[in-house]
């Protein structure tokens, strides 16, 4: 079955900071290679719109995204050069969001104390949750992790979103793997023709081959996320970052003309 949709974290998996050019020309041209063939490309990130579109205007990249997942839950797709939003999709997630943080927000001064208490710990409630944090190391981060996810057994529906030391409360039904779902349904594109990679805990929703069949993930990794991969049989590089990305794709992409060759021949 062809390939017909790469789904990719933004942040430490295609885009380093301190790397110049940011993402790496190798990615550019491995996801520009399977574009050419007929897959759509989806940013599968948790930035919003304003950041993520800062971020590629400094990237300047030769390829673009068909579609964007922000914040881990909001889905865009590409026409006519803007990005325009899964309009049901997005209100149905605003609407979960909205019933659940109503729930959740006599709890918030407790769960503040008790981070506040044992870590410099910056809290604080932005557009898209009432809880966020960023904690001073990734210890901290580990066991604060551990206490909200013991409050969100208790809280149906709620769970916590963790990117290295950040963190914030979100909705169970809405996450990088649900969103990938969804535009696979609209498509109707199967998880066998679809490849996705991540690096942090915020890709593992999406890193299952429930959701897609081709799994990788960049040298730079967490030992969770190269776990995960490693354990569904996808590929763990030993490159970091757009050129681990690129190496996956590359081997696919070499797999797959193999094996038209071969089908070919017979």
């Amino acid at each position: 079955m062809p390939l017909r949709l790469l789904s990719t974290d933004f942040d430490g998996t295609l885009f380093a900071e301190l790397q110049e050019p940011p993402v790496a020309p190798s990615v550019q041209a491995a996801i520009g290679r399977w574009q050419a063939r007929g897959a759509r490309w989806i940013i599968n990130t948790g930035r919003d719109l304003a950041s993520l579109t800062d971020a590629l205007g400094r990237a300047r990249l030769a390829v673009q995204p068909d579609f964007l997942v922000l914040v881990e839950r909001e889905i865009y797709q590409r026409e006519a050069g803007r990005y325009v939003g899964f309009v049901d999709w997005n209100a149905r997630c605003a609407r979960c969001h909205e019933e659940i943080f109503a729930r959740l927000r006599p709890a918030l001064p407790r769960l503040a104390g008790w981070v506040r208490e044992r870590f410099a710990a910056t809290v604080y409630e932005d557009a898209y949750s009432p809880f966020c944090l960023i904690l001073p190391t990734a210890g901290n981060a580990d066991a604060t992790h551990a206490y909200l996810d013991a409050f969100c057994r208790d809280v149906p529906g709620l769970v916590v979103v963790r990117n290295d030391v950040y963190m914030r409360f979100s909705h169970a039904d809405f996450n990088k793997g649900t969103a990938l779902a969804e535009i696979c349904r609209r498509l109707g594109v199967p998880a066998d023709a679809v490849f996705a990679a991540g690096d942090h805990f915020n890709d593992l929703p999406m890193l299952e081959t429930g959701r897609a069949r081709w799994l990788a993930a960049p040298a730079n990794a967490v030992p969770q996320v190269k776990q995960a991969v490693r354990r569904q049989g996808g590929h763990v590089s030993g490159l970091p970052h757009g050129d681990g990305v690129a190496e996956a794709l590359e081997s696919l992409f070499a797999r797959r003309a193999a094996a038209s060759v071969s089908a070919a021949r017979q």
